[in-house]
């Protein structure tokens, strides 16, 4: 019956986001273990859906299977998070280029709001990430490419899983580069708000560096 498969349908992407969110959102650790029973139980969802929940995530680069029922948060080293952060250098600042003309103010001016209000809040990581998601992404959007988004979604995966991974503790600096993004924008210096993109992201990259050489524990 048709109810029934909208309802397995719907369970299955309520499984895929609650997945997705506790991964991007460290409560699962990347190389973990994640049992698709053990799991299906905790979320109180059925096996059939979860699985699908978990093949879509392998698909996306979220997961790996270790064998038919077990899967792991991916590892991501720090070859791949470097060379993800170079091609987001070029193809983030290539979608602010199509997107001139293309995003409301309004849409800015909410989004600088909420930027502000996280950095008054304690205990907010996981409304961070969505500003975060918001922000990347919003460019691409607004071009109309949507393979564009695809390949931004796709990077940051890649550099999402390698700074969950580590001791980052990024929402205040993030809030700040982010604010002088959507502020350059706002004004209309295209320019302005493409330098400050590349700063932003270049400043991810240092304080990866400063990890991986002990400075920063």
């Amino acid at each position: 019956p048709r109810s029934e498969s909208v309802r397995h349908d719907n369970l299955a992407e309520q499984a895929y986001r609650n997945l997705r969110s506790l991964i991007l959102e460290r409560k699962i650790a990347p190389g973990a273990p994640v049992i698709e029973g053990r799991l299906a139980e905790e979320l109180r969802i059925s096996r059939t859906p979860m699985r699908e929940a978990l093949v879509r995530l392998v698909g996306e680069g979220l997961l790996e299977r270790a064998d038919a029922r077990s899967y792991s948060v991916r590892k991501v080293s720090p070859t791949e998070y470097f060379q993800s952060m170079q091609v987001r250098e070029t193809i983030e600042t290539h979608a602010m280029d199509l997107a001139v003309d293309r995003i409301p103010a309004a849409e800015i001016d909410v989004l600088m709001r909420n930027i502000r209000r996280l950095a008054k809040e304690t205990e907010q990581e996981a409304l961070h990430w969505q500003a975060d998601d918001r922000l990347h992404l919003m460019f691409a959007i607004a071009s109309g490419n949507a393979v564009l988004v695809k390949l931004i979604e796709t990077l940051r995966v890649n550099t999402r899983l390698f700074e969950i991974a580590g001791p980052f503790r990024r929402v205040a600096a993030d809030g700040a580069e982010h604010l002088a993004i959507l502020s350059a924008w706002r004004a209309g210096d295209v320019k302005g708000a493409k330098k400050a993109l590349m700063m932003h992201l270049r400043s991810l990259q240092q304080e990866a560096l400063d990890v991986l050489s002990g400075r920063r524990a």
